[in-house]
């Protein structure tokens, strides 16, 4: 039987999928409709979901919302308009006593974080997110290796650095077929592709995750076959994946 998970302030679903590839049963809440959300969806207040049916779930992730922090709006100039869920869903689910995952933008308050960058899972996206996680974890997969320049889009294409390697998703990128590609998703559209987390990154987390439920830390092969899988174009046997011992 599955471990489930609960995937709080959900979107369409990038951070869903890493888990489920990674073996959970996952569960979706958002405030707003999500159509194309791949798992079972329940539209609802994130918080008030928790807290009626916390006790359901073995592991809990939370996504809140992050335009109060994240780098634009601090140039616009208004990050006030923004509502701050960020310190009441931690607080929420500390309460809850169940593991748990927090993610949000470089620049938000977060302790004890881990970043990951599409980098570290062999796509071709630059792309900074925050993970908080009860049992920590504190161990990436590798290094960011931001070795070329990154296209940043626009409305008639790449204007900037075409030729890149790399790509930023923005609002305003294209093509947005090589957004999708980059990011490893393909089932969002523009608006839904801006503000998801690459499934790479919670695959990885999520398989950490099950590691401390079922108090095993993957061996060897299970390592070295997860490596293989995220970084076949960019890693040697030498950098394979790090076991991290499960802590309580």
């Amino acid at each position: 039987m599955k471990p489930k998970l609960l995937d709080l302030f959900c979107g369409a679903g990038g951070a869903g999928m890493g888990f489920s590839r990674a073996g959970f049963e996952v569960v979706g809440v958002d405030i707003k409709p999500q159509p194309r959300y791949p798992f079972e969806f329940h539209q609802a207040d994130a918080l008030e979901y928790l807290a009626e049916h916390y006790q359901e779930f073995d592991v809990i992730h939370a996504s809140p919302p992050c335009q109060r922090y994240s780098r634009i709006t601090k140039v616009t100039g208004n990050p006030e308009n923004h509502p701050d869920l960020l310190q009441p869903s931690v607080d929420a689910l500390k309460k809850t006593g169940k593991p748990y995952i927090v993610e949000n933008v470089p620049g938000a308050p977060m302790e004890n974080y881990l970043m990951l960058c599409g980098t570290m899972f062999g796509l071709h996206v630059f792309r900074h997110r925050l993970f908080m996680c009860n049992p920590q974890i504190i161990m990436s997969p590798m290094s960011c290796n931001h070795d070329d320049r990154s296209s940043n889009g626009g409305k008639n294409g790449d204007q900037k650095h075409p030729e890149a390697k790399y790509i930023t998703v923005t609002s305003a990128v294209s093509p947005i077929s090589k957004a999708k590609k980059a990011m490893g998703i393909d089932w969002m559209n523009r608006a839904e592709l801006v503000e998801a987390i690459p499934p790479a990154y919670t695959e990885w987390l999520g398989g950490q995750m099950i590691a401390c439920l079922t108090k095993h830390a993957p061996d060897a092969g299970e390592s070295a076959r997860f490596t293989s899988r995220f970084h076949a174009e960019s890693l040697s046997t030498s950098q394979a994946l790090s076991t991290l011992t499960p802590r309580w």
